[in-house]
């Protein structure tokens, strides 16, 4: 009887003895550093084609399994855990790679992604905040969901939110995340308050009408003071 062949995209890989500082010169030679490792399994160092990998990235997930075939030998499912990249270019410069048991369950964070458009950001101007990007999610290896999309139609006005409560996930993972966490709202935009110079001139021209009130009073008072001493004096 035949046997049902995996549709997991596959990568292979060479056992590798270069370490440390020396992996340079392998970077140069189009290979990867990678270190295979899982429960109850000692870590094992290899080594992939480059280009290879960067194609395979391109055409999975985040949480994406890979069968690897490590020397030529039967291939396993293995799960791409980290890629550490250049800060500049970007390039990958290693790779840790998860060998999983299809049996045992994984807890990963599964990337969230916004669809639709929302009137509160349309028609209102708002901003669209995105607290979270993640969830974090326990699965099978082969039930693990790639992403999980949300619409933000329901973001009408800047007292709605997204909730994680809210998001589709599949029915054979288990979301691991707070229920109550706020995924996603729109902010008002700013109203920026400008000082009316009038205000102020008012403000000022009270001041000085009071003050020359004063001055007024106290002119009157001299006078009063004049007129009561001419009197005193008469």
């Amino acid at each position: 009887m035949a046997t049902a062949t995996s549709s997991r995209p596959t990568l292979a890989a060479e056992p590798r003895d270069i370490v440390g500082k020396k992996v340079a010169a392998l970077r140069r030679d189009g290979r990867l550093p990678a270190v295979v490792f899982g429960h109850g399994l000692d870590s094992t160092s290899v080594s992939v084609d480059t280009h290879d990998f960067e194609q395979l990235r391109r055409r999975t997930g985040p949480n994406a399994l890979v069968d690897l075939s490590v020397g030529g030998k039967k291939a396993q499912p293995v799960l791409i855990q980290s890629v550490q990249v250049h800060p500049v270019t970007r390039r990958p410069l290693h790779i840790d790679l998860f060998a999983v048991r299809m049996t045992e369950e994984l807890t990963v964070d599964v990337p969230l992604v916004p669809t639709g458009t929302s009137a509160a950001v349309v028609d209102d101007g708002g901003t669209l905040l995105h607290s979270i990007e993640s969830v974090r999610i326990k699965a099978l290896p082969d039930h693990l969901p790639q992403s999980i999309e949300y619409s933000i139609e329901s973001l009408i006005d800047f007292d709605a939110a997204i909730h994680v409560r809210d998001l589709a996930v599949p029915s054979d993972a288990t979301l691991l995340t707070d229920p109550d966490e706020v995924v996603a709202k729109v902010q008002a935009p700013r109203v920026e308050i400008e000082e009316v110079p009038v205000v102020a001139e008012g403000e000022e021209g009270e001041g000085a009408e009071g003050e020359e009130g004063a001055a007024a009073a106290e002119g009157g008072a001299d006078a009063g003071e004049s007129g009561s001493a001419g009197e005193s004096e008469g």
